[in-house]
């Protein structure tokens, strides 16, 4: 079992920024792929950032260039640092992951953009 427990949302105007961060209950951040969801209002679950367990990240076109994602392996904890955030980015950020076969999600954390 794992717990994932994601914090730092917030309510923000658009061009500002936030960090998230995801706390997982073992150390899992250095030996398995994290990644943050984005889920907007009235939409399904979008993956927008990968931080694999190699070190390297991936991001989704919405978000590259104005997200970094990166670990903390001694704090089991990943890191999304949101800049110059839109009105677009409001919405549930989820923190995920897999575990042989077993998928976890944190509870989320609120986002809200205005503009």
């Amino acid at each position: 079992q794992v717990q994932l427990v994601e914090s730092g949302g917030g309510f923000v105007q658009a061009g500002r920024s936030l960090r998230l961060s995801c706390v997982a209950s073992r150390n899992i951040t250095s030996t398995r792929n994290m990644y943050w969801y984005h889920q907007a209002p009235g939409s399904r679950r979008e993956l927008v950032a990968t931080v694999h367990a190699t070190g390297l990240t991936s991001y989704a076109d919405s978000v590259k260039g104005r997200f970094t994602a990166s670990r903390d392996n001694a704090k089991n904890t990943v890191y999304l640092q949101m800049d110059d955030l839109k009105t677009a980015d409001t919405g549930v950020y989820y923190c995920n992951a897999w575990v042989g076969c077993s998928q976890y999600w944190g509870q989320g954390t609120q986002v809200t953009v205005s503009s």
